[in-house]
Order: structure tokens, then sequence, then C-alpha cells
């Protein structure tokens, strides 16, 4: 038996977070859905999976249902397969941020980056003045990254304001295009940027999942693997479940999730 996989998140307002959480998971566990989602006062991230019509069921409640009202409007959406349930167990979980940088200042509701669609994906990173940047832990980076792309080389998305800090300067790299896995922790580091200094910021819309959804795989610039939090570890083009791979990168990946 196969399982149905969303990963969704939007930064939205949601003041009353805490008043939605057991509502909230009383929807998944109706639906006997497993996984983890993320709430906090800047909006909504997770991963969840279970059978096709239930998920699909639990996106449209969220989306046009009266837990959330219309606020849900434009949710980040991706749809990928498991061989076997990726969760043990489902988590709903209250957060000050629901991917943590940790610094006030960033808003991702109220300024972004520019967002590229992965069919312009690739003539946007071929261009010689721009600096191509992984925002993600340098486990993930170790597994499979864009070609010619820059690794933070950080453990955590708090250290990137650190990386920005000792290794970008906005009057050098005037075009700067950032990718993360589906596109959430991009969200927020090209709003930290833009706050920083920094003009002209690029993402990929939907993230390196979206990417390898629907980019075929002659025309990809991707190399590797894509790490995911969950019990599949790795994904491919099509996102086709890969698993763990034999080299040291994967291992200590899964071993990092906790």
């Amino acid at each position: 038996m196969s399982y149905a996989v969303a990963a969704l998140y939007q930064f939205v307002a949601v003041p009353d977070f805490r008043e939605l959480r057991e509502p909230l998971r009383e929807l998944c566990a109706a639906r006997d859905l497993k996984g983890t989602i993320l709430l906090a006062a800047e909006g909504i991230n997770g991963t969840i999976a279970g059978e096709t019509a239930p998920l699909r069921d639990l996106i449209d409640q969220l989306q046009h249902g009266t837990l959330f009202g219309p606020r849900l409007d434009n949710l980040e959406l991706k749809f990928s397969t498991a061989n076997a349930m990726p969760f043990q167990r489902l988590k709903i979980r209250l957060k000050k941020e629901i991917v943590t940088l940790g610094d006030p200042a960033t808003d991702p509701t109220r300024q972004v980056g520019t967002y590229v669609d992965p069919v312009a994906w690739n003539a946007l990173i071929a261009a010689p003045d721009v600096v191509v940047l992984d925002t993600r832990n340098r486990f993930e980076v170790a597994m499979g990254t864009f070609a010619g792309a820059v690794d933070p080389e950080i453990d955590s998305f708090g250290q990137f304001k650190d990386f920005v800090a000792q290794k970008l300067d906005p009057t050098r790299d005037r075009r700067i295009a950032m990718f993360c896995t589906g596109g959430i922790r991009c969200e927020k580091a090209s709003s930290y940027l833009l706050a920083h200094g920094f003009s002209e910021v690029y993402h990929l819309k939907g993230g390196i999942l979206k990417y390898l959804e629907t980019t075929p795989q002659a025309d990809s610039r991707w190399r590797g693997e894509c790490f995911v939090f969950d019990e599949r570890v790795a994904l491919g083009h099509g996102l086709t479940e890969h698993g763990l791979t034999e080299h040291g990168p994967a291992e200590r990946a899964k071993e990092s999730r906790s």
C-alpha cells in the first residue's frame, strides 16, 4: 500500500493559533493522518501523510473550511507518495516561528524576494552575475544541491544570519538566487536579506521539491538527492522515493532528525 504525503506552509497572521491546535488535531486524527504540523502567530508549516482521499479532504478543510476561514488562501502545497507510512504519529505543535530564524524584524508577510518558477530557474542560476545560495543545513547540502551553489555550511537555519554577516555583501552580491527544500526557509531568508540592504533577491517557488516534481531529469541542474524530514529520507526526480543511500551524509542526516 502506498500513502499520499502533503508538504504545506503559508506565512499568514494567525493570532489565535493556540486555540486552533486541538481542533486541527481532531481533523487530522479523524482521517487517520500522521505527521507534524507547526502552528505559530506567523502561520502554518508541516508535512502530513495518509490515504489519498482523507488527506485531500483535510487540505480542502484547511483552505475552505471554518477552522482557518479564508486565511489559507495561498497555501503552498506539494504532494508526493511513500511506499510505507513515513511518520510514526501525529504531532500538532505550537511554536514561536514556523521556521526558526530568530530575527523578530524579519516578516515574510510584509516582504519577500521575487518568486522564480522551476521553468525559469535554470536560466537564472546560469547567469554569471548571480550568486546561487543553498539555505539548507550542511548535511542536507551534502546529499544533493544545484550545480555551482554556495553552501553556507550551517548546522541550523538560525545560523543563516551569521553566514550573511560574514560572507555576503549587498554592494558586491547584487543578485542572489536562493533555494531550499520546499520554499519556506527561502521566504524568511529572502525577507531577511531585503531588510538588510540586498536589493535583488530571488527564490525558487515551491523549492527543490517542486523543481524535482516538474523538471525533466535531462534538463535538470540538480545533483544528488533531496533530503526530507521523514522516514523516506531522500527523494529524487519525479519525487521518487530513494530511501537511505550508502554514503555517509544520508546516515548522518537521518540521525539528525531528532
